[in-house]
């Protein structure tokens, strides 16, 4: 279960990293991003909790 929130973490990173790079470039963040970036957080959010309660 650590390894998953290893790699879920390092998912929504490299997304936020995008991201980023798209507001550099003075391009618009597309609204579906947001939504990406939302189930990404809740993904970790619920490991987080389901590994906190199993231990």
């Amino acid at each position: 279960m650590f390894y998953f929130l290893i790699v879920i973490a390092v998912l929504l990173l490299g997304y936020a990293a995008v991201l980023v790079s798209f507001v550099r470039r003075g391009k618009k963040i597309p609204p579906a991003a947001y939504l990406g970036l939302a189930a990404l957080n809740g993904l970790i959010l619920a490991a987080v909790l389901a590994w906190a309660v199993a231990r």
